[in-house]
């Protein structure tokens, strides 16, 4: 199978800037997508320092089979996988020590989600509540992320209602992020493709606006590169038009025979690509502008989260909300990793 692959980004309706990237590699078959906070033009800085350190680390890697990994492989998963999961780990320890000499950029941090194409399949890899989906041709749509946020915590916790969720006050709250602390807990998922199948990566501004089914809605069919894009801005629209309260970035990997017919695409569909802030592309009507971003909202992540404590594990009541504070790590460590730097 050959991937067609497009991506967009865009700052939304209420924000003042985007603090969402992207970034492309089809010359390694690597794909990623992270969500910045923390305010004050941090969030774009840890949201790109995210995406780039990523994307460096499969490029020197596969220039250099020598090169020393920042940390130490895990012999029970495959090679692909440790690499992802090195990348971004090397991702969350750059933005934690820039966080850390850099009071302007004290509690910066950033969501991510990537892919790496390998043969046989694909690992993902994730932290934070940026997804990644799965549409089929069938007409099925499969999150294959699970959300590291507070409403996930409490909806496996309490058994949520529908109505609940819609109206649960601290949605905004993640429970795990790259850069809150010098280690973190990366999940990864191996799945296999199928030819039809396409693989959505995308920030919350998109998944929090718009519902699966119009997701999968104006993503599904067989696509060339240029519907493919199309299918893009459409979802970017889609979120803007439900109220575009936040950032709102999207790449999609669509799955094709080998056997297709070539078709020429655009430079921005093949090339290398980091979208940060104010890279937008233009999907929203000519008259439309950003409305006024309120007051602190920022850095609502950040500060939220450390102000609130859930235990998923335990069936007592969460302690009042101003009182507790995240653990952003989010879950025990595993052997892997509790993993130490390679001195």
């Amino acid at each position: 199978m050959n991937v067609y692959v497009a991506g967009a980004t865009h700052v939304g309706m209420k924000r003042s800037h985007n603090e969402d990237s992207l970034f492309l590699m089809p010359e390694h078959d690597v794909y990623i997508v992270a969500d910045g906070m923390g305010g004050h033009a941090s969030g774009e800085v840890a949201s790109r320092m995210a995406v780039e350190t990523v994307a460096e680390f499969f490029r020197d890697t596969a220039e250099d089979d020598e090169i020393t990994w920042p940390y130490r492989m895990d012999k029970e998963r495959h090679y692909d996988e440790n690499r992802l999961i090195n990348s971004i780990k090397l991702a969350n320890l750059r933005i934690y020590e820039a966080s850390s000499a850099d009071p302007r950029k004290k509690g910066m941090g950033t969501t991510l989600v990537g892919v790496s194409l390998v043969h046989g399949g694909i690992y993902l890899g994730h932290v934070g509540d940026s997804r990644i989906y799965r549409l089929r041709p069938s007409g099925e749509i499969e999150q294959l992320t699970e959300d590291h946020s507070l409403l996930n915590d409490y909806i496996k916790m309490k058994n949520l209602t529908p109505e609940e969720i819609e109206h649960f006050p601290h949605k905004n709250v993640i429970v795990r992020a790259l850069g809150m602390k010098e280690t973190v807990m990366v999940d990864t998922v191996f799945v296999e493709p199928e030819v039809g199948d396409t693989i959505l990566l995308c920030s919350d501004g998109l998944s929090g606006m718009v519902p699966d089914d119009i997701i999968l809605e104006l993503s599904k069919g067989t696509h060339t590169p240029q519907t493919l894009q199309a299918a893009c801005d459409a979802l970017i629209v889609a979120a803007n038009e439900a109220g575009g309260t936040d950032n709102s970035t999207v790449v999609l990997v669509h799955f094709h025979d080998d056997g297709d017919e070539d078709v020429p695409t655009d430079e921005n569909e093949t090339a290398s690509t980091v979208a940060v802030a104010g890279d937008d592309v233009d999907t929203t009507p000519p008259t439309s502008t950003p409305a006024p971003e309120e007051p602190g909202e920022e850095a609502d992540d950040v500060a939220d989260a450390e102000e609130l404590d859930v235990e998923a594990d335990e069936e007592d009541e969460i302690q009042t909300m101003e009182q507790a504070a995240v653990d952003p790590a989010g879950a025990p460590e595993s052997d892997a990793d509790e993993d130490a730097k390679d001195d």
